[in-house]
């Protein structure tokens, strides 16, 4: 009897695996449940129907006022969700910075210009630090101390050679900034090793004369120029892993990259040049060396220039950047101020930094500091 009852149960569940698991069971189901809630359940359906077209509305009332009211810099009331923003406004030059969705904040920026003597150059720097704040606090702190002191040697040296269009030991405004560039690197992996302090940043750097700019860059902070005809002009190119050129020399170190949210080098770091970062520049994986161009400011005729950390960059390209900032040249931070708040509101999840420059229309001369 009771072999018997168990033969049967196991023929019924069987019958039921067979029948219940086929695919047209399963979905005649599907729509069973489906006219079953809607019939004895309308109330509740409607409810939640009701309640999802309400937080649409919501949302989409909410974009509304943004995009309203970024165009008039009227985003001061929204500031409060921002964790912290740090800002710096002179004559033709304004800087806007926000913490936004990460933890802590390690961009950093710079501005120095000589208000005495106006023939010396002015500096600006955007440092996108990652893995802490030191690498970036260290290449703020020194690097731009460092270059006025030998800017301002190397001007008292030309002004005694004004016939020789070359100092005779070889110094020029991008040999200068490579050299810093690099001699900071090793002063910031000496310290920062020596307490294991893994930190790294990128690195953008301008130097603004009467007639000439000269960019360097390491990592993926990157500058643009608006021209005279509102061209975008790219001051930097990013130092990415997946770029055929650093890919190679990557390997050709015993390195390698690998996806990881983005290309990284040795699965870590999202770009393959960088300040800092002892572990993978002991592997020779990741290098110091700044690329360096030089831009002819009569030429141009330049309008204005942005200099950005990557939170920019991942929410505007270069050519939508330029007609953005050139639309809101006449706000109080020149446009910064509203194209961060925009980068955050298009969902940067990064620290986002953003410098904007001015200069004069005729000649391509900076504005008067």
């Amino acid at each position: 009897m009771i072999e018997d009852t168990m033969t049967l149960l196991s023929l019924l569940g069987r019958i039921m695996r067979y029948f219940l698991l086929r695919p047209e069971t399963l979905f005649l189901l599907c729509i069973s449940l489906a006219l079953w809630s809607y019939f004895f359940h309308t109330d509740e359906v409607k409810t939640i129907v009701k309640s999802s077209r309400d937080a649409v509305k919501m949302v989409k009332g909410k974009v509304a006022e943004i995009m309203q009211n970024d165009k008039f810099g009227g985003l001061d009331v929204l500031d409060a969700e921002f964790s912290k923003t740090w800002e710096f406004k002179s004559n033709n030059v304004a800087v806007y910075s926000i913490q936004g969705r990460r933890d802590h904040m390690e961009d950093r920026f710079e501005v120095v210009t000589d208000i005495v003597n106006k023939s010396h150059p002015s500096i600006f720097g955007i440092f996108d630090g990652h893995g802490g704040e030191a690498a970036a606090d260290f290449a703020k702190a020194h690097l731009s101390e460092a270059l006025r002191q030998q800017l301002l040697s190397y001007d008292r040296e030309k002004e005694k050679e004004k016939d020789e269009k070359e100092r005779s030991d070889g110094l020029s405004y991008p040999s200068i900034l490579e050299q810093q560039i690099l001699a900071l690197d090793r002063d910031m992996l000496d310290k920062l090793s020596a307490v294991y302090n893994e930190a790294g940043t990128t690195c953008l750097v301008a130097l603004l004369s009467d007639k000439e700019l000269t960019v360097a860059n390491v990592g993926d902070s990157r500058g643009v120029l608006c021209d005279k005809d509102g061209n975008a002009i790219a001051l930097s190119h990013d130092h990415k892993p997946y770029q055929l050129k650093e890919r190679k020399r990557i390997k050709k170190a015993g390195g390698f990259i690998s996806f990881n949210g983005s290309w990284r080098v040795q699965g870590i770091l999202a770009m393959s040049r960088s300040l800092g970062d002892y572990p993978l520049k002991n592997l020779n994986v990741v290098i110091p060396d700044p690329d360096i161009m030089t831009f002819d400011l009569d030429k141009l005729q330049p309008e204005f220039m942005i200099l950005a950390s990557d939170g920019l960059w991942d929410a505007f390209s270069n050519e939508e950047a330029i007609r953005f900032i050139k639309e809101r040249l006449d706000e109080p931070h020149f446009g910064a101020k509203s194209i961060v708040l925009q980068s955050f509101y298009r969902g940067c999840p990064d620290n986002i930094t953003v410098m904007v420059v001015k200069f004069k229309g005729a000649g391509g001369k900076a504005t008067e500091q």
